[in-house]
């Protein structure tokens, strides 16, 4: 990929020229374009809230959209938005200030979840939750606001198998993220482009492009997560057999109802054996 500094949107724009920045780059887009045509998440017109925390996986969604944009890949609006959450220390200023300087239309909206979250749930239990749901709506809310037809967030591959595995493991369920989401409203999708996207590219490549990141502290401060637990947990078998999340991944996208026990998705009352003709049979075995 070679760039024109007069045509290149300025979030890329100082980008490092060695020939590792440039493969990884064209991975996260391949893999960014491969999701958004596999789950169809391309409406040609259509305005999309692109969300972003300020953390390394929201810049890397943000870029590589515009990346698409850019070279005529992607045919929708885009505008960034931040939810200033209230959190004590968090610096207002970072994000509006970068989206200004990199040109992304956006907005920032301000709504204190995090007083609530930190009212509602008692002392000792995560705040994941309930913080989850409220961004949520808020973000359905500001989308709608907006004119937009989807929100488009930055969870890649191993948030999708760690969300799998808590599920399985705390849950009893087998359900993860979907790349693709239809609110329950039904007027508002929810995409995850960067669905193929490996975690350590995500941070390969927003920390080689300097971007300002910002960490949560509201989750992060609290030690014993169950999802810290199951990252651990998967990063073990990845060191014991390099290139495993790729392959339980895969599992996610071929998936066989027959071979689970949910009655529900498959009819396994239904299923009825075909009885053998004796005639045929004795002739079977005596040609044998």
């Amino acid at each position: 990929m070679v760039d024109d500094a007069d045509e290149i949107h300025p979030l890329f724009h100082g980008a490092p020229t060695d020939i590792g920045f440039r493969k990884l780059r064209k991975r996260l887009v391949q893999q960014a374009r491969e999701a958004v045509e596999t789950y169809r998440m391309v409406v040609p017109g259509a305005r999309w809230l692109v969300c972003i925390s300020g953390g390394k996986d929201s810049y890397t969604l943000l870029a590589i959209l515009h990346e698409l944009k850019w070279r005529g890949l992607l045919p929708v609006e885009l505008i960034a938005c931040n939810l200033d959450q209230g959190q004590p220390g968090f610096p207002a200023t970072v994000l509006p200030e970068f989206l200004k300087l990199m040109q992304v239309p956006h907005r920032i909206e301000y709504q204190d979840t995090y007083r609530i979250v930190t009212e509602k749930v008692p002392l000792g239990r995560t705040y994941c939750s309930l913080c989850s749901r409220l961004r949520r709506g808020n973000l359905y809310r500001v989308a709608r606001e907006e004119g937009c037809s989807a929100i488009v967030l930055g969870h890649h591959r191993d948030d999708i198998l760690e969300t799998f595995f808590l599920n399985l493991f705390h849950g009893g369920r087998l359900a993860a993220m979907p790349p693709k989401l239809l609110n329950e409203d039904g007027d508002l999708f929810v995409y995850r482009p960067l669905a193929f996207v490996a975690e350590a590219d995500c941070e390969d490549f927003a920390t080689r492009m300097r971007y300002p990141i910002i960490p949560c502290d509201l989750c992060g401060s609290q030690e014993g997560l169950q999802r810290a637990q199951i990252k651990s947990l998967i990063d073990g078998w990845e060191a014991k057999s390099p290139g495993r999340r790729q392959v339980m991944f895969r599992a996610l996208m071929n998936v066989q109802p027959s071979h689970l026990a949910d009655p529900a998705l498959f009819d396994f009352a239904g299923l009825s054996a075909v009885m053998a003709d004796p005639e045929n049979l004795t002739q079977l075995v005596a040609e044998r």
